[in-house]
C-alpha cells in the first residue's frame, strides 16, 4: 500500500511517499519514510499524529492512500494571539 508522511517546519515542508505492507501502522510509515533522519527534533512518542487531520495513535493501522501528518506544537496560544491582534488594532 502507498501512504504519504507529511511534516512541516517554519522553513520546509516534507511530503514523503512510502510503500508499505498491508497491516502497517502509523509508526511503521514514519520510520520507513526517513523523516526522523531529516528532522531529528521530531519525537514520535510525544508528537501529535493524525491521518487526514484526525488524531490517531502510532499503533493505528493504515489503509492505502492515507496521509500521515505529524503536527508541531503551537508556538503561541490561539487566545493569546487574538489578544495581541486586538491590542494592535486598538493602538491604530
Amino acid at each position: 500500500m502507498k501512504v504519504t508522511v507529511a511534516y512541516a517546519t517554519a522553513t520546509a515542508q516534507h511530503l514523503l511517499a512510502v510503500d508499505l505492507a498491508d497491516g502497517a501502522t502509523v509508526a511503521d510509515a514514519v520510520n520507513a519514510s526517513g523523516l526522523l533522519m531529516l528532522e531529528p527534533d521530531v519525537q514520535l512518542e510525544s508528537a501529535r499524529i493524525g491521518i487526514w487531520n484526525r488524531l490517531c495513535r502510532p499503533d493505528t493501522r493504515l489503509h492505502d492512500g492515507d496521509r500521515v501528518e505529524i503536527y508541531r506544537p503551537l508556538q503561541v496560544d490561539p487566545k493569546e494571539a487574538r489578544r495581541i491582534r486586538a491590542g494592535l488594532r486598538k493602538k491604530r
